[in-house]
């Protein structure tokens, strides 16, 4: 999937913005559902065309842990202080490749908020935001561990894990600030060779920064690799079965692991599901619709609020479409002033960006509508700027997170890319376009990154069914914008186990979002065990 930074967001302040942080990348990388890792748990697939399903599932792992990987079950982690009040911290060690364990080790960073009564404790409950690359760790102790129900914090410790090459678990690096910036502000809807072109050499310069920062962990950040490495926390924490909340990404990486160890996988939540049955150019395709779909729920609430600037009461939604196209198309030959202390302008990459990302959000509507109306009518681009620069999670100093590297490193893996050239991604514009007129051209372009990357990818897709789990709850949002609803549909029906759980709403993930029906009907699942009733839809 696309991510380019952060787009998930948390909202809770910034937080939920964050969580949700899957979604489309301009320019980041194609949005992966990603696939097994070579080293392990690999389905025995077959080829899968460009928009064929595949038919082929996960494979689980023996239930008996090999006598080789015992040091690292054993190991003893050490808690220290986090410097944030009511945290604790750890590092936790795992192999570098499970497949030849001996050979290095990939120290990922741990933390806690012990449960805080009254109530019996239920043990560890595990989270993850998405992204790929989004910090887990980041997550808990802004938003999860301080902000889910205080009768979910008070019977469970509430735990993250930032992923292998994510965040503080040995960061992927590929870009200093000032290239970074750069890069950002590729054209991504390149109108002549010369501009195709410098497309396709930033994603080189891109891939090859990654690749000399980390050549070998490059290798092994795959979503299995991760799934694994929660195995190891799970019993490093004494608990015997895996409880779970994963939101947007972290749902693959959630039913990846219960395809690999259904006999391990307690109370699993996937909120904002993934399809990993899917190849990367079909997962792009439906994502560029699901945004579609979002713009056009975005569109016909601007119409009827009295500061959209495009278009009133009398205006179509796909006119406000054309309209905002238009403005992309002006940014296109002259971006805007934008009052950067960097001498950033607005160009029509970075506008887009702001747009997709208050795609994610329904509150977001109004500071978009705010900062269309700057850059449009006052021909000031500040806003927009500050919508794309939280997608990137570009900091003030003018440095970035690592989550777009990251983000590239896991999807270019776990995936074969959805293009190889230039070429394929001209004779599937007309289908992009379709199901976008106005981000397809643009997120097309942007899922031909990982053609260029320096490491070869291990996964392909597959189903997951994880036979023998106990109930899996699946949450789809019917106008989620990142992860279209039919992928929580795919999953769940592909999950033996699987129990749909519906939001008829707008916006990226539904748990905390305000909805008193799905929140009950996690809340009771995760503190009794009791799964809503397959199908069971919410407003």
């Amino acid at each position: 999937m696309h991510t380019r930074r952060t787009h998930r967001r948390t909202r809770t302040g910034s937080t939920r913005f964050r969580a949700a942080l899957f979604a489309a990348a301009l320019l980041a990388t194609a949005c992966s559902a990603g696939g097994a890792s070579t080293s392990a748990g690999s389905p025995a697939a077959r080829a899968v065309g460009s928009t064929e399903a595949a038919t082929a599932a996960l494979t689980p792992l023996p239930q008996a842990t090999p006598s080789e990987l015992s040091p690292y079950y054993e190991q003893k982690l050490a808690w220290r202080d986090c410097g944030v009040p009511g945290f604790q911290c750890a590092t936790m060690k795992a192999p570098l490749d499970y497949a030849k364990p001996g050979e290095g080790d990939v120290r990922l960073a741990v933390a806690r908020k012990k449960a805080t009564g009254p109530g019996k404790r239920l043990g560890s409950l595990l989270v993850n935001p998405g992204g790929p690359g989004g910090s887990a760790i980041g997550y808990l102790q802004q938003y999860a561990g301080i902000g889910y129900p205080a009768k979910v914090r008070a019977q469970y410790d509430m735990v993250a894990v930032d992923p292998r090459g994510v965040a503080r678990s040995e960061p992927v690096e590929c870009l200093d600030g000032p290239k970074m910036d750069a890069y950002t502000q590729t054209d991504v809807t390149p109108d002549d060779a010369g501009e195709t072109d410098e497309l396709v050499d930033a994603y080189k310069e891109f891939a090859e920064g990654c690749g000399a920062d980390a050549p070998k962990l490059l290798r092994h950040v795959s979503t299995v690799e991760a799934a694994r490495d929660m195995d190891v926390l799970r019993a490093v924490l004494g608990d015997e079965k895996l409880t779970y909340v994963g939101a947007s990404y972290g749902t693959f990486l959630g039913a990846t692991y219960a395809g690999l160890f259904p006999d391990r996988t307690g109370r699993l939540v996937l909120d904002g599901a993934m399809d990993p049955s899917l190849p990367a150019r079909r997962l792009n395709l439906e994502q560029t619709e699901g945004f579609e779909t979002a713009f056009q729920s975005f569109a016909k609430d601007c119409v009827r609020q009295p500061d959209c600037p495009l278009g009133d009461k009398n205006t179509a939604p796909d006119q406000v479409g054309k309209n905002l196209k238009s403005f992309f198309d002006d940014l296109d030959a002259k971006p805007l002033p934008a009052g950067d202390a960097d001498g950033r302008k607005l160009t029509e990459s970075l506008a887009t960006t702001g747009v997709i990302a208050a795609m994610y959000d329904e509150g977001a509507w109004q500071q978009l509508r705010e900062s269309l109306t700057s850059a449009i009518k006052e021909k000031d681009g500040a806003g927009l700027l500050i919508l794309s620069d939280s997608y990137y999670e570009r900091e003030a100093d003018g440095g970035y997170s690592n989550l777009m590297f990251a983000n590239a490193a896991v999807n270019c893996l776990d995936l074969p890319a959805a293009f190889s050239s230039p070429d394929e991604v001209r004779d599937a514009l007309p289908e992009f376009e379709k199901a976008s007129p106005v981000f397809g051209e643009g997120l097309a372009w942007s899922s031909l990154n990982c053609a260029y990357w320096p490491v070869k990818p291990t996964g392909e897709p597959h189903r997951i069914e994880a036979a023998g789990a106990t109930p899996i709850v699946v949450v789809g949002t019917t106008r989620d914008p990142a992860t279209p609803y039919r992928w929580a549909e795919a999953l769940s029906d592909q999950l033996a186990s699987g129990r749909l759980l519906t939001y008829e709403g707008d916006g990226h993930t539904a748990y905390g979002r305000g909805s008193s029906c799905i929140d009950s009907a996690i809340n009771t699942y995760l503190l009794r065990g009791t799964a809503p009733e397959d199908g069971k839809r919410c407003s």
